[in-house]
């Protein structure tokens, strides 16, 4: 009985723990959320002048800002490298040069940003 449900256990764990890839709409609004993020904070960033910075009751709000705008950038990065993943692995002769081109993806994707 307990080898039926050691079998058993071990199939239920295997069919829980199977990736899943997420939706495409779902990927669609996160990449929009964390876009508009990083606009809004780049906003707010541009608004603040540097003569009030001298007061350090003033550095909440861009350091807030600088913050959050990294983490929707790396956010971004981060997920539309994941995008072609499987492209790049494909192609790769071996997870060296899998790890290179998903290097020089995110390094890509990195420039993106920052100029557009």
């Amino acid at each position: 009985m307990t080898d039926a449900f050691a079998s058993d256990f071990e199939g239920m764990l295997k069919r829980a723990l199977t990736p899943v890839e997420p939706p495409e709409t779902l990927i669609q609004r996160l990449e929009t959320t964390l876009t508009d993020l990083s606009e809004i904070a780049a906003e707010e960033l541009e608004g603040w002048e540097l003569k009030s910075m001298r007061d350090p009751r003033n550095w909440a709000r861009p350091v807030a800002a600088a913050a959050i705008g990294t983490g929707a950038g790396v956010g971004l990065v981060i997920l539309r490298t994941r995008r072609n993943h499987r492209k790049r692995a494909a192609a790769a002769a071996n997870p060296v040069e899998s790890a290179d081109a998903t290097l020089r993806a995110m390094a890509h994707e990195a420039r993106r940003l920052l100029e557009g």
